[in-house]
């Protein structure tokens, strides 16, 4: 193996291993492409050639398990040298919708590059700085790519789909259309680019054990 996508759909990743199994010319149409992980209903697992498709869920809790187990995983199987890359949808901030965000560094709600995780009774605060080597190489990457503009930026990170983004549809809001407004400039000013729910835990999880990863992520809206 030496490349690992991530990405929250199960049936996203399936198409994106049929998606490179035929680019990479491998034998058979890759519609017969067997879940790995069947067995757990955790995440779905896809093998196209040197690449290895996984789906993480939502929310940090969720890649956090499949990260751990996907570290283990490859360790054993004696893996190196393996770039992990998230491919993942997220909203976008002042951008246009379709644009890639290509992520520097994951941030926090408070706009810090840092991931906060309680382990036992103490506060362990964590790097969230991504490869930059394979930041400049994505974004030459996408110089080919003409279908839709790619950018470098911050990511921002949330524990929350609804609150947690600022948004004022969800079942309770406890702010105003103006604070939400002026949260989001103040994001935006800080370097964000785009939002979602993933990439603290991934960044700090990959620096942590060595690996080589990366955060790229679509702009829905």
């Amino acid at each position: 193996i030496q490349f690992v996508c991530v990405g929250g759909s199960p049936n996203r990743m399936r198409a994106f291993a049929q998606f490179m199994h035929k680019e990479l010319g491998l034998a058979g149409d890759g519609d017969d492409l067997a879940d790995i992980c069947a067995g757990t209903d955790r995440y779905a697992m896809y093998r196209a050639g040197p690449v290895l498709s996984i789906s993480h869920g939502m929310g940090i809790p969720s890649i956090s398990i499949m990260l751990h187990e996907l570290i283990k995983l490859l360790h054993h199987a004696k893996c190196r040298d393996v770039t992990i890359i998230r491919i993942g949808t997220s909203g976008g901030l002042g951008i246009e919708a379709g644009s890639v965000v290509i992520t520097d560094t994951a941030v926090d709600s408070s706009f810090q590059p840092r991931f906060e995780q309680v382990v036992l009774d103490d506060v362990v605060v964590r790097s969230t700085e991504l490869d930059k080597d394979l930041v400049e190489e994505l974004l030459a990457c996408s110089k080919e790519i003409t279908d839709f503009p790619t950018l470098v930026g911050h990511t921002l990170c949330t524990y929350d789909f609804y609150e947690g983004q600022g948004r004022l549809d969800g079942a309770l809001c406890s702010f105003s259309r103006e604070k939400k407004l002026e949260y989001l400039k103040r994001a935006y000013d800080a370097g964000v680019r785009n939002i979602e729910m993933e990439s603290t835990a991934f960044a700090a999880l990959c620096g942590l054990c060595g690996l080589k990863g990366e955060s790229s992520c679509t702009a829905l809206a």
